[in-house]
Formats: C-alpha cells, structure tokens, sequence
C-alpha cells in the first residue's frame, strides 16, 4: 500500500466512530424514551438523523472544494465530539429538552453527511489501485464486524448503567476517532481557488452533473437508488411486523434475522477479500448476479412462512448485498478522478439519504395498509425493476476492473 500508515489510521479511526455512533444511537434512545416517555419521539430520530444527512451530502461539495479530505474528516469528527460533550455536559444536574436533543441528532448527522463521502474517497488515495477491492472488502468486514457486536454491547451497557453513560462512552470514542483522522496523511493536495459566489453555487451542482451526465454513474446511481427504496423492508418497523404477524414467532427472532443479515455482510465481505482478483475480473457479472439475486431471495422471504428458512435467507440477502456494495464502490473508485470522487459521493449520499427516508414512510404505510408480505413484494419487483434496467445498460458496466 502506498499510504500503509495513513490508511490504518483510516481504518482505526472509522473503527471507533463507527462504534461510537452505534453506542450514541442506542444512548439517545434510552435518552428521549427516559425524558419524553413517548415512542413517538424515538421513532422521530431516524428521521432526523436521515434529515441531516441528506443537508450533509447537499453542503459537500462546497467543502469538498475548499478544504482537503483530511481536514474534512478531521474537523467532521471534532465538531461531533464537542456537540456531544455538550450535550453530556449540560445534562448534568439537569433535565436535557428534547428540541435540545434533536438539534444535536440533526448537527451531528449533518456532520455525517458529508464525512461519510470522503472516507470513502480517502481509499484509494490511501492503496495502490490494484489493492482497492481487497480494502473495500477489508473495510466491509470491519464494519459489519463493529455492527454485529455493537449493538449487543450497547444494549447490555443501557442495561448496566444508563443513557447518559453511554454518550460518555461515546464521547471517548468519538476523541479516539479524531485523534486517528487528525493523524493520516492525505497525499493530494486541494487546490481549488473558487472564491466567488458563482462557483461556489456551481460546486452545489457538480456532483449531480457528473452523475446525470455520465451513462457509467447515470446507470450505476439509478441502480443504487432502486435498491435503497427496495432495502426499506429490512428496517425494524417493517421486519418486527414481518416476525409478529407472518412467521408468527416471538419478537426474538427480529434479532435472530437481523444478526443473520450482518453474518451475511461479514461472509461476503471475506469472501470478496479473499478472491479480490476475480471480482476484478469479473465485476460485471458480479454485480448483475448480485442484483438478480438480491431480488430473487427478497421476494422469497415475503412469500415464506418458515422462521429458520428465513434465517438462511437474510443470509443470502447478506452476503449478495455486500458483494454488490463492495463491486459498486471499487468501479467508482477505480473509474473516477481523485478530484470527482468525494463530490460524487457526497451527492449519493444525499440522493440515497432522501430516497430512504421518503421510501421509509411509504412502506410503513404499505405494511400498516396491507401487511408485510406485500411490503416485500413490492421491494422484490422494484429490485426487479433494477436488475433489468442493469442488464439493459450492461454496456455502461466495465466487465472487470482489474
């Protein structure tokens, strides 16, 4: 790798910001639960925290155009340390008001929304360009390994202590984070001089431009946000109704499933790692499959009533899931300039981020309507959708990306 230690630094301090906003979500909840009794207040965080993000990802390439990816990522992490500092500090001795409480949510997700795109840029500055599916899939296993585990500990840490303790514990962690980010070394340097009001407005735009007017990012991010709106069944509200009324089994098996699925993600993001050549010698097929696959097993577990063959399937969904997610990003990063790719990624995160949260409510309105089962329909024919205007635009596709 051409930026061993800096990508280390990388992946360590994606690590502990990882774990911690993990740990600041399950610390929230117990949070506004304790302070407004109200499930209604706790069901309103998703939405913030999506609502932020998408402003994130809109601000990006303003950011993206001024300051280097290290200081984005670096000042990102410390901005959302201090916040939540702040709002540890002040629940001391105090009752904390909720609009106090979802203004934090709305900042810091804000913060995300913009530091997500450029560490996912920071790659392949960070390794040698033949090495960036294998970081990918290393990344995924990390990241998948961090999902699976941290919310079991979160929830046992609630469980022992309380809510605030658990902002704590974050806070740490999140200083950890900085410490890391403020450490790598980002080998290009910024050198844009947009000073004026007008480039700045065109800075806005740039990422949306380069998706619309490129037939590999126009096919690829129609892709993307088919497959966002479809993945919507797999949020709790959805599946918990799904393992209620369908499977008919206790509401254990919503973690039962929900594990499953992140076993899924950690096997495929192995398996990528270790075959990482034949995914770059097969990166169309891959991704085609993946698709098809994906569809295919989705629409299966709506039609199925069996709880142990839903296991298996969350599996399945898992690991096709992750091959696709680690494919997409390895075509952009290794199809894009290093100057593109953050503004790029910053305007996919706000296109996904508004698709999720607008698609959320619908199928919450579609399961309540008529029921579960056509919920996951409806995912699987929109996956469908995806996977055949996939295989009509394969020619925007490259075949591999070795």
């Amino acid at each position: 790798m051409k930026q061993k230690v800096s990508f280390r630094f990388l992946w360590m301090g994606q690590s502990f910001a990882n774990l911690g906003d993990v740990f600041y979500i399950v610390g929230l909840v117990a949070i506004l639960y304790m302070e407004s009794g109200s499930a209604f207040y706790v069901a309103v965080l998703p939405f913030l925290n999506t609502f932020g993000r998408f402003a994130g990802g809109i601000a990006s390439p303003i950011l993206f155009s001024a300051f280097s990816l290290k200081r984005v990522l670096a000042c990102s992490q410390i901005l959302k340390t201090i916040l939540l500092v702040m709002l540890c500090s002040i629940y001391i001795g105090t009752n904390v008001s909720v609009v106090f409480v979802f203004a934090c949510i709305v900042f810091i997700a804000f913060l995300d929304g913009f530091a997500s795109p450029a560490m996912t840029a920071m790659v392949p500055r960070l390794v040698e360009y033949d090495e960036i599916v294998r970081a990918n899939s290393f990344l995924s296993v990390v990241t998948e390994t961090i999902q699976l585990g941290g919310w079991a500990v979160g929830g046992l840490l609630v469980a022992l202590f309380n809510g605030p303790s658990i902002l704590w514990i974050t806070c740490v962690l999140f200083i950890l984070s900085s410490i890391m980010m403020a450490l790598l070394q980002d080998p290009v340097h910024n050198t844009s001089n947009q000073k004026n009001t007008k480039a700045f407005i065109s800075q806005l735009t740039k990422g949306w431009k380069l998706i619309w007017f490129s037939p590999l990012y126009r096919t690829i991010h129609i892709l993307l946000l088919l497959e966002v709106m479809a993945s919507v069944v797999w949020i709790a509200a959805i599946l918990y109704v799904f393992v209620a009324e369908v499977l008919q089994v206790s509401e254990a098996w919503w973690g039962y499933i929900n594990t499953t699925f992140f076993i899924g993600l950690l096997i495929g993001g192995i398996g990528c790692s270790k075959l990482f050549r034949f995914v770059e010698h097969h990166t169309r097929t891959l991704f085609l499959l993946s698709s098809i696959g994906v569809c295919a097993v989705t629409v299966w577990f709506g039609l199925n009533y069996v709880p142990w063959i839903a296991l298996f399937l969350s599996i399945l969904v898992g690991i096709l899931g992750q091959i696709k997610s680690i494919t997409i990003d390895s075509i952009l990063q290794k199809r894009s300039s290093t100057e593109d790719l953050p503004i790029l990624y910053g305007a996919q995160g706000a296109l996904l981020s508004l698709s999720f949260g607008v698609s959320s409510l619908l199928f919450g309105a579609m399961t309540e309507w008529k029921g579960a089962p056509i919920a996951f329909m409806a995912a699987g024919s929109i996956l469908g959708l995806a996977a055949i205007i996939g295989w009509i635009n394969k020619k925007n596709l490259p075949k591999n990306i070795d």
